[in-house]
Formats: structure tokens, C-alpha cells, sequence
């Protein structure tokens, strides 16, 4: 009777032994496969994000020199139409990220910052120029420098800059919505992502 009782626990112990051993390849096969999904995913994800606007302004510029002190004025000036076409880009193939599969974590370490395009197309009318001030390449290079800066500052004041950050956080909610149905858990910047929202929370 011993000898069969023996023989019953052992055969339990080894069954118990394999099962375990099952259990244990299939959730290492899982997880392998999770991070494969998962680096798939930002793969895909990895493409450029991109937000355009267009501005149209009127610059008047000018420029004068003085010979002889202030006895002689040489003015030259030009009315400039600026249309120009803006975009706004994340190169989200930039990204940075680790995954930890012993604790399930996938964390993004590195989100590309905005890059800003400007394409202006220049057109001048009521160019006047005096026979000691004559329009050069400089005035041109000037012009195109002044027009910039001013775009610069009405892209700032415009929403495009907050539409563009919006389409990203879009592209970023993906990770969160993947991670979580995978039971994984995401972070950034130290922070866990707890939502679909959770990148709105955090300083990109």
C-alpha cells in the first residue's frame, strides 16, 4: 500500500513538474510575443506627424543711408506680400523607448520636439530705389530673415502649434491603448500613463 501511495505522489510531483514547466515556456512565449506586438506597433507608429497652416501678411520695408553727414538721404523701400505655407512636424521614428518584459513595462524615454518648416513665397510691389541705395542680395536676405521671425511669432500666437501637439498625443494614445490590453503598463518621463489622456498630463 505504501508502495503505491509512493508511486501516486511521485507521479503527481512529476505531472505537477511538467505542468509547471508548460506554464512557465507559454507565458515566456506570450511575453515574447507581447514585446513583439509592441515593438511592431512603434514601428508603425514611427512616421512623421504633421500639421500645416497657411499665413498671408503685408511688410513694408525700408532702408536708408546718409552721405556726406547727413546732407545727402539715399532710400530705398518695397511693399512685400508674404504667402506662406507653415508646417508643423513630430518625427516620431526619433522616439526613444525600453521595454521591460520581467515587469511588463514599456517606458518612453525620448519624444522627438516640434520641428517648424516655413515656406514663404515673396512677391514686391512699389519697389523704389535711390541711384545711392540700390536693392542688393542683402536687402533680400533681410527681408526674408524679418519675414521669418515675424512668421514665427504669429505661429506662436495661433493655434496650430497646439492642433499639431494634439495629432501627436493622438499617435501617443496608441501605446497606451495597446500596452494596456496587453496588461503591460506604460510610462514617460518617470510618470505611468494611466489613461488615454495620461500624455495631455505630462510635460512633452
Amino acid at each position: 500500500m505504501r508502495k503505491i501511495l509512493f508511486g501516486v505522489v511521485i507521479t503527481l510531483i512529476i505531472l505537477f513538474t511538467f505542468k509547471y514547466c508548460d506554464n512557465k515556456k507559454d507565458e515566456k512565449h506570450q511575453l515574447l510575443e507581447n514585446s513583439a506586438l509592441i515593438q511592431e506597433q512603434i514601428k508603425n507608429v514611427g512616421k512623421l506627424v504633421v500639421t500645416e497652416g497657411h499665413f498671408s501678411q503685408v511688410f513694408n520695408y525700408k532702408n536708408s543711408k546718409t552721405y556726406f553727414g547727413d546732407w545727402l538721404n539715399a532710400e530705398k523701400k518695397a511693399l512685400v506680400v508674404v504667402n506662406a505655407d507653415v508646417s508643423i512636424m513630430y518625427d516620431l521614428s526619433l522616439l526613444e523607448y525600453k521595454l521591460d518584459e520581467a515587469t511588463k513595462t514599456l517606458e518612453i524615454t525620448y519624444i522627438p520636439k516640434e520641428e517648424i518648416k516655413i515656406h514663404p513665397d515673396l512677391e514686391y510691389y512699389d519697389v523704389q530705389a535711390d541711384f545711392f541705395n540700390q536693392f542688393e542680395a542683402e536687402d533680400h536676405n533681410k527681408i526674408r530673415a524679418q519675414v521669418k521671425q515675424s512668421l514665427l511669432q504669429k505661429i506662436e500666437q495661433s493655434d496650430l502649434k497646439s492642433n499639431a501637439q494634439n495629432r501627436l498625443i493622438s499617435e501617443l494614445s496608441k501605446f497606451y491603448i495597446l500596452t494596456n490590453s496587453l496588461g503591460w503598463t506604460l510610462k514617460y518621463n518617470n510618470s505611468t500613463i494611466a489613461n488615454q489622456q495620461g500624455f495631455q498630463d505630462v510635460k512633452l
